[in-house]
């Protein structure tokens, strides 16, 4: 049988880890809706909450979409649609996938037809952000206790703390960014691809929170992650035609 990374089989298992998953939430949704009753929670209250929330669902399911579609010319639709859908995140999941090609010498883009780059690159995107499911129970405690320690004995540096552990995750998806940025010097202007595609987003993303804060459109703050990558994809495509 010829592999296919759209092959039928692969979408029925994928189909059904995904229904098991939205089982799990329906689940608890009931859950949840018999436990509001008992507290006598108002059904006006209950059904505006589920509506709003609903509603700004859409927003990260955008973003999800656009990862799906993004990694489907190489993995096709069904592996990004299962990483995407359950524990994934966009940030990793591309990078992931991208180095894991890189690696074994696949231009990014190319449509993979070896079952075993196939299931390497699963390997790769699976074991890496299955990592943090093992160490949050263990880990998450010690190192919120530590930073709650920090801030009641100095608030200044329990900030400092927070804000720089998260730039240090934001260094690394920026190492990724800029590190074929030294291509120019050999007159090759596609390492600049990735720079101009994160300041055309970032800069979406300054108008959107611009925009929010003045005329004070909350459902914008909601949107302004795939907003920014939706218009980061787009310029891509005209970046790569002009310097790739």
């Amino acid at each position: 049988m010829e592999f296919s990374v759209n092959h039928p089989i692969i979408f029925i298992m994928v189909g059904l880890i995904i229904l098991t998953v939205l089982g799990q939430s329906v689940y608890f949704l009931v859950r949840a809706l018999k436990r509001a009753k008992e507290l006598g929670i108002k059904k006006e209250v209950i059904n505006k909450t589920i509506g709003s929330s609903a509603v700004f669902t859409i927003a990260p399911a955008v973003s999800i979409l656009v990862g799906v579609i993004a990694l489907s010319k190489s993995l096709g639709i069904a592996l990004p649609w299962l990483r995407l859908s359950i524990i994934g995140s966009i940030t990793y999941e591309t990078v992931a996938a991208n180095n894991a090609l890189t690696a074994l010498g696949i231009p990014a883009g190319t449509q993979i037809t070896d079952p075993d780059v196939f299931i390497t690159v699963l390997w790769v995107m699976t074991v890496g952000i299955a990592a943090g499911l093992i160490l949050v129970p263990f880990l998450t405690k010690k190192v919120q206790s530590g930073i709650s320690k920090i801030g009641m004995k100095d608030k200044k540096w329990g900030e400092i703390f927070n804000n720089a552990m998260f730039l240090g995750m934001i260094s690394a998806f920026l190492g990724y960014v800029f590190c074929d940025v030294t291509l120019v010097f050999k007159g090759d202007f596609s390492g600049l691809i990735p720079v101009f595609v994160m300041a055309v987003s970032a800069i979406a993303m300054a108008i959107c929170g611009g925009l929010s804060t003045k005329f004070k459109i909350r459902w914008l703050t909601d949107y302004a992650l795939p907003i920014s990558l939706i218009s980061g994809m787009a310029s891509a495509i005209p970046l790569t035609n002009w310097l790739g």
